[in-house]
C-alpha cells in the first residue's frame, strides 16, 4: 500500500482531497440548506405527504402500490447497472498494462505507472461499491413502503386523526428516505464521471469535480423542475425535513 501511495505525486494527492471535499462538502451543504430553502428533496417530500393523505381516503390502493413498484424498478435498474460497471472495472484491472498502452496514445493524457493506474481504478471501484449499497438500501426501503401501504388503515375503520397523522408522517418519511438514498447513488454516478478526468490529468479531475457540484446545485436548488413543483406551494413554508441524513 505504501508503494501505491508513493506512486502518486503531490498534485494527485491534492486532487483526491479536492474530490473528497466536493463529494462530502456538497452532501453536507445540501442537507443543511434544505432545512430552510426550497429544493427538490423537501418539496417532493411535501408532495409525498399529500400523496399519503389522499391514499388513506381511497378504498382501492392499486394505483399507490403501482407507483411504488415503478420507483422500485428504477432503483433496481441502477443497482443492476452498477454491478455491470463493477464487473467491467474489475476486468480492466486485470489487464492494466494493455489499458495503459491504449490510453497513452490519447493526446494530453498523463503517463501512468501500473501502480498509479491500479490505485485510480481502485478508487473508482470504491465509489461504485458505495453507489451499489445506496441503491440496494433504497430498494429495500421502497419495499418497506409497500408494507406500510398494505398496512394502512382503511376509511371504513374510521381511524382517529392522531392515527392518520402518525401514518402519514412515517409513510411519507420512509418514501423520502428511499428517494434520498437513490439520489445519493445517482450523485455517485455524477462524480464517477468527474473521476474519469483523473485518467487524463489531475487538473481535469479537479475541474470536473467542481463542475459536478455546480450541476448538482443548479438541479437541486435552481432548476426549472423545482420552479414547476413549487408553483402550487407558494403559501407553504414547511420545507424543513429531517430525513436527508438517514
Amino acid at each position: 500500500m505504501s508503494n501505491l501511495l508513493q506512486s502518486l505525486d503531490w498534485l494527485n494527492i491534492i486532487a483526491v482531497v479536492w474530490f473528497l471535499l466536493c463529494f462530502n462538502g456538497y452532501a453536507y451543504f445540501a442537507i443543511h440548506r434544505s432545512r430552510h430553502t426550497p429544493c427538490l428533496a423537501n418539496v417532493l417530500h411535501l408532495y409525498r405527504v399529500d400523496w399519503m393523505r389522499r391514499m388513506l381516503a381511497r378504498e382501492a390502493r392499486i394505483a399507490d402500490t403501482s407507483a411504488i413498484a415503478n420507483l422500485e424498478r428504477s432503483v433496481a435498474f441502477f443497482a443492476s447497472s452498477t454491478m455491470i460497471v463493477l464487473a467491467g472495472l474489475l476486468t480492466v484491472m486485470g489487464s492494466s498494462q494493455e489499458a495503459i498502452d491504449i490510453v497513452a496514445e490519447i493526446p494530453l493524457v498523463a503517463t501512468h505507472t501500473k501502480q498509479e493506474w491500479d490505485l485510480k481504478l481502485g478508487v473508482v471501484v470504491v465509489l461504485f461499491i458505495y453507489a451499489f449499497f445506496k441503491f440496494t438500501w433504497s430498494l429495500r426501503q421502497y419495499g418497506f413502503c409497500s408494507v406500510l401501504v398494505g398496512a394502512a388503515p382503511m376509511p371504513a375503520e374510521n381511524p382517529g386523526e392522531a392515527e392518520l397523522n402518525a401514518f402519514v408522517a412515517k409513510a411519507s418519511k420512509m418514501i423520502s428516505m428511499a428517494a434520498n438514498n437513490f439520489n445519493i447513488g445517482l450523485r455517485s454516478y455524477y462524480f464517477s464521471l468527474a473521476m474519469l478526468g483523473w485518467f487524463v490529468n489531475a487538473w481535469v479531475f479537479m475541474a470536473l469535480s467542481a463542475w459536478v457540484v455546480v450541476v448538482l446545485y443548479r438541479r437541486e436548488f435552481k432548476s426549472s423542475a423545482l420552479q414547476t413543483l413549487t408553483l402550487s406551494m407558494a403559501s407553504r413554508e414547511d420545507y424543513t425535513v429531517g430525513f436527508l441524513n438517514e
